[in-house]
């Protein structure tokens, strides 16, 4: 089994890697969110120096999710795909000054720790990906599709009360 509790900042300055899997099952706040608990998530964490000199993580999630389709509340499934710049502070001021001092909007500054947690940052990194109202593009039992049915304006209702 993969270690997932890394000391974070030895981890970058290392330039360490690590991946795995973990079933959605294993993931509490995400298995909470799917319709059900199939599914597993696949990740991958690369350690290194920012261009400017902070310790950062490389972060991949891949995976599928059930979720609950909001229009038919049928399961749907949900792919994630997603990459992220993580660039580690040693405390909360740490962090905002690192954030002001780079001033770049992709990536993401998190207090890093000795015990830092990668499965942790797996299912953030998976809740956040995941769409606020779930739907599917037409659902099973013949629903439309998103977005294709528009209400008359009321002005074309009145239009043809005048007919």
């Amino acid at each position: 089994m993969t270690q997932t509790i890394v000391d974070g900042f030895a981890f970058c300055r290392q330039g360490e890697q690590r991946e795995g899997s973990t079933p959605v099952a294993k993931l509490s706040r995400l298995a909470a969110d799917a319709a059900n608990q199939q599914g597993e998530i696949h990740w991958s964490f690369q350690g290194g120096r920012h261009a400017k000199g902070y310790p950062q993580l490389q972060m991949s999630v891949k995976g599928e999710v059930n979720l609950v389709c909001q229009r038919c509340l049928l399961p749907m499934l949900h792919a994630i795909d997603t990459q992220a710049l993580l660039v580690l502070a040693q405390d909360e001021s740490d962090a905002d000054a690192t954030e002001e001092a780079l001033d770049d909007e992709s990536s993401d500054v998190i207090v890093g720790s000795t015990t830092l947690d990668l499965v942790q940052l797996v299912e953030d990194e998976a809740l956040l990906s995941l769409p606020l109202s779930p739907r599917h593009t037409t659902c099973p039992d013949g629903g439309p599709a998103v977005g294709s049915e528009k209400p008359d304006s009321p002005f074309a209702v009145l239009q043809k009360l005048k007919k």
